[in-house]
């Protein structure tokens, strides 16, 4: 089973809102919504993933994260392990360079239903930490 490690960021606004973004492609997760991020390549630190990452994706960069949790998830055809950070200060507005649609949410209404399986224990760890 292949097996990737992937760096993902949590952008959080003033607001207390969060970024997520629209899964694109044909695989099986397509039209779901995702925190942004991507394969760690094996040269890269996670946090160099993340910084590369945002701006290939988004046309951002990010100035300040911190490590907020590392989960591993089995899906039928691989498994995952992600490294997440929460952003909180970055240059340029954040946009979906690759076609992806962005949504601003608010930590209370992120639908567990809408985003990867995997982000779902993210989702309950970030309703529970104050703005």
């Amino acid at each position: 089973m292949n097996h990737f490690d992937v760096a993902a960021g949590i952008l959080c606004d003033s607001s207390g809102r969060v970024l997520i973004a629209e899964r694109l492609g044909g695989g099986p997760f397509h039209g779901l919504w995702e925190f942004p991020g991507g394969k760690i390549d094996v040269h890269e630190s996670a946090l160099e993933a993340l910084y590369r990452e945002l701006a290939e994706e988004l046309g951002i960069e990010v100035t300040a994260c911190t490590s907020f949790m590392n989960l591993r998830h089995e899906y039928d055809d691989r498994i995952v392990t992600i490294e997440f950070f929460l952003v909180s200060a970055w240059r340029s507005d954040p946009m979906g360079r690759e076609g992806q649609a962005l949504r601003w949410v608010r930590k209370e209404k992120l639908d567990a239903e809408e985003l990867l399986p995997a982000d779902l224990p993210v989702v309950s760890a970030l309703q529970q930490i104050d703005n």
